[in-house]
């Protein structure tokens, strides 16, 4: 397939051209689709002008719309984390069914205020035992 080292450096050279491309392409289509500023027809066009005419769509995107590709990624990672960050707090907040160290806790102030017996504590802490989940 190589007849010498130069045609293996050349087809490496250009691998590694179309990897750049292709990567390149991705990035503007992400951000493309990413964008909010932009209506569905604009972004109809520029992806046909990016099928039709790949590099000079790229070229052409990147002077046009390059400065606020890092915002757009910005804010979105930043909405990304931020969604996260809520969903984890959601999850591992008390407000829930509560955790068995919780129900125990709760139980335990029930019975030394005296509204409840040593056996009805007892059994309490057991449920909750029984009810929490397996880590």
């Amino acid at each position: 397939m190589f007849d010498d080292n130069g045609s293996f450096l050349l087809a490496t050279l250009e691998f590694f051209i179309f990897f750049a491309w292709f990567m390149g392409l991705f990035w503007i289509f992400g951000d493309l689709f990413r964008s909010r500023d932009l209506g569905g027809v604009a972004k109809t066009f520029w992806t046909l002008f990016l099928i039709i005419l790949p590099l000079l769509g790229m070229l052409v995107y990147l002077i046009a719309r390059g400065g606020g590709m890092t915002d757009r990624a910005l804010s979105a990672h930043a909405e990304a984390q931020r969604r996260q960050e809520t969903y984890i707090r959601s999850v591992a907040s008390d407000a829930g069914a509560g955790t068995a160290t919780r129900q125990i806790t709760e139980a335990k102030a029930l019975l030394d205020s005296g509204a409840i017996t040593a056996d009805e504590f007892e059994r309490l802490k057991a449920e909750a035992w029984v009810k929490s989940p397996v880590a």
